[in-house]
C-alpha cells in the first residue's frame, strides 16, 4: 500500500499493543511495525544504560528495514527515561507513554484516584512529578503488580485470566472487602489495557483510565501534520495492510495469537522473529 503510513511500536512484550489498538481505531488506516522485545523483559528491570544500548539497537535495525514515519515508545519505563536522547540521536517523530494520572484526576469526583502499574513505575520519581503537577488534590493509593503482566501475555497466548488473582491484587484499592476506597484507577503499564474486561468484572464500579486515546490521538495528528494521513486509499483498504510483528526471542503460537491480534485490529498480519545486536 504505496500511500499507507507507517509506524514503529516498541515495547519488551506484547503490553504496546493495546496501544496499536487504540491507534487502529482512532484515524485513517496506517501500518504497524510492532517489535516485542522478549529477549530483554521486562524493561523495568534493566540499568538505563543498557535499556538505552538496546533501544538505539532496535530504532536503528527497524528503521533500516522499514523506515517508518514515526516511533511509538509503547513502554513507560523507556518513555520517561530514554525519550529525550532518542529524539536527539533519530531523525524521526517519537511519541512515549506516560500514565494517564492527567485526565483521571479531572475525571475522578471524589479525589481518591488509583495508579495500578509495575514495582518500578510505581515508585518511578517521574511518576511523584506527574502526581504532584496534575493530582496534587487527590490522594492517590499505588499498587505495583508484574503478575498482571504475566496474565496479559498469557491472555493473548491463549491461556485464561485468573480472577481470583486480579482480586487479590486490586484488593488495596478497597476501603472493605467490597467496597472500592476510589472512583478512578490509573492503568499505568501498557499490558494492562489488554485486562481491561477483566478488570472491571472485578470493579465494575470503578472508572478505568488509560493513556491509548491520547496516544492514538497524537500519533494521527503527527501523521497529518506531514501529509501522511491516507485519505485517498479505496474503501475497506485496512483489509489489505499487513502489519509486521516481530519478536526477539520465541514466536507465539501462530495461530492463536493471531487469533487474538485480529480483536485488536490487526486483520492480517505477519510474524517474524529478529535477533538484533
Amino acid at each position: 500500500m504505496v500511500n499507507t503510513p507507517s509506524i514503529l511500536v516498541i515495547d519488551s512484550g506484547v503490553g504496546g499493543l493495546s496501544v496499536c489498538q487504540s491507534i487502529l481505531a482512532a484515524g485513517s488506516p496506517l501500518q504497524v511495525i510492532y517489535f516485542a522485545d522478549d529477549a530483554f523483559a521486562p524493561y523495568g528491570l534493566l540499568d538505563e544504560e543498557v535499556l538505552e544500548e538496546r533501544l538505539e539497537k532496535i530504532i536503528s535495525s527497524m528503521l533500516a528495514i522499514h523506515q517508518p514515519h514515526l516511533v511509538v515508545l509503547a513502554c513507560n519505563t523507556v518513555s520517561t527515561l530514554l525519550l529525550p536522547q532518542l529524539r536527539a540521536q533519530f531523525d524521526v517523530p517519537f511519541v512515549g507513554v506516560v500514565p494517564a494520572i492527567k485526565p483521571a484526576a479531572k475525571r475522578s469526583t471524589t479525589n481518591r484516584i488509583g495508579l495500578l502499574a509495575t514495582p518500578a513505575t510505581v515508585t518511578r520519581a517521574y511518576t511523584d512529578d506527574l502526581i504532584d503537577d496534575y493530582a496534587g488534590n487527590c490522594e492517590v493509593i499505588r499498587v505495583g503488580s508484574n503478575e498482571l503482566v504475566l496474565q496479559a501475555e498469557g491472555l493473548l497466548a491463549g491461556q485464561s485470566v485468573s480472577l481470583e488473582v486480579i482480586k487479590l491484587i486490586l484488593k488495596p484499592f478497597l476501603s472493605d472487602d467490597v467496597t472500592p476506597s476510589v472512583d478512578t484507577i490509573v492503568l499505568g503499564c501498557t499490558h494492562f489495557p489488554l485486562l481491561k474486561g477483566h478488570l472491571h468484572t472485578v470493579l465494575p464500579e470503578v472508572d478505568w483510565v488509560d493513556s491509548g486515546a491520547a496516544i492514538a490521538k497524537r500519533v494521527h495528528s503527527l501523521l497529518s501534520g506531514k501529509n501522511l494521513q491516507s485519505h485517498d486509499l479505496v474503501p475497506n483498504s485496512s483489509d489489505l495492510i499487513e502489519h509486521q510483528i516481530y519478536f526477539s526471542q520465541s514466536l507465539p503460537n501462530d495461530v492463536v495469537f493471531k487469533a487474538a491480534l485480529v480483536k485488536l485490529g490487526f486483520l492480517k498480519s505477519e510474524l517474524h522473529l529478529l535477533n538484533v545486536k
